[in-house]
């Protein structure tokens, strides 16, 4: 592991900043993208990781996914590259790009081309969203009977409670993960991993939207519940996963010896009423509102098994999952006073 050399872009985001902690504390040399490396936030959150090595073992590098040819300098000597950087939003002063979709999938692009280059990367994992794996029929008219890797989000339907920031990013999403596997046929060694919504704990000060969406019932936050209702709606049921399985599952995919292709990274399949009906079960004293309260009555199953086909093994189950993101989010003070002693019952 002290001679391998893994790149992985985004560096400062939720998943990110986990994932590059795992990889030090495994031995691993790290290369980490950043969009500024004039962000002392960003810049210190990832130097000050309290691994032992992390000084000589991590090295940043500033690049942009809006100017994809920056990551080569990164990519230049690394063994394996995990790609979590993605557009979130459209840069309205771009003109390079017209939309977060194009940015993405031409960061795909360059990326694969660096890799080649590069003459050293053995394999390229990119951090997909379950959000490109709708179960949904094509026709629109209800869902499959499961969701599993042979699902695909439908582009050219519309969606309850979706917004054009939500509609942008799964577009984007799926294009660029489409595009990625266009090259499991080639010398590069590609995987996808579609996560489900991530919670659990955080590296980061401020609250992730995902794990913030998870506890949006409780917290009473509309705009994250909405987005809760949209993935429900875009994907059957909501699909879980706690942070430290994610990196779990990331690195299992770049130790195997060979491995190509598409995996979906999710431990539960809830509704959000079932969400709801958890803290209601085992936090009687928080009250959920009945407007953040629907059952959509779907019956539909998860049918997904590559990753542990391959040994993956899920370590954290939904109460887990549900039980460390309100723990975390008490931390981080996202509750009022008289609730921040929330226990389970």
């Amino acid at each position: 592991m002290e001679n391998t050399r893994v790149c992985v872009t985004g560096g400062s985001s939720y998943l990110g900043s986990s994932l590059i902690k795992r990889l030090l504390e495994k031995g691993y040399t790290v290369h980490a993208t950043l969009r500024n490396l004039g962000d002392p936030f960003k810049v210190g959150l990832l130097k000050g990781l309290p691994t032992l090595g992390a000084d000589n073992r991590l090295k940043l590098f500033e690049a942009d996914i809006y100017n994809p040819d920056e990551f080569e300098t990164a990519i230049q000597g690394c063994n394996y590259i995990f790609h979590l950087a993605t557009p979130l939003q459209h840069e309205p002063k771009d003109t390079q790009f017209k939309d977060t979709s194009e940015a993405a999938v031409s960061g795909i692009k360059s990326i694969v081309r660096s890799c080649i280059k590069s003459g050293t990367i053995k394999r390229l994992i990119y951090t997909a969203s379950v959000v490109a794996a709708s179960p949904i029929k094509d026709s629109g008219s209800g869902f499959k009977q499961f969701m599993d890797e042979s699902c695909w989000t439908p582009l050219n339907l519309s969606f309850a409670f979706a917004n054009k920031v939500l509609i942008d990013y799964t577009h984007s999403k799926s294009l660029s993960e489409k595009e990625l596997l266009k090259h499991t046929s080639g010398d590069l060694e590609v995987v996808s991993i579609a996560c489900g919504l991530v919670g659990g704990d955080t590296l980061l000060t401020t609250m992730p939207e995902s794990m913030g969406m998870l506890i949006s019932q409780i917290t009473k936050d509309s705009r994250r519940y909405q987005t809760l209702r949209f993935l429900e709606e875009l994907l059957g049921k909501v699909p879980i996963v706690h942070i430290e399985d994610v990196c779990e599952a990331h690195i299992l995919c770049m130790e195997k010896p060979s491995i190509n292709g598409r995996f979906l990274c999710v431990s539960a399949y809830l509704s959000s009423a079932e969400i709801a009906s958890h803290w209601e079960k085992n936090y009687p004293s928080l009250k959920i509102a009945e407007e953040f309260v629907e059952d959509s009555g779907r019956d539909i199953g998860w049918g997904s098994t590559k990753l542990k086909k391959i040994g993956f093994e899920y370590k954290f189950d939904a109460k887990v999952i549900l039980d460390d993101t309100l723990k975390w989010a008490q931390k981080m003070g996202e509750f009022a006073s008289s609730q921040n002693t929330v226990v389970p019952k």
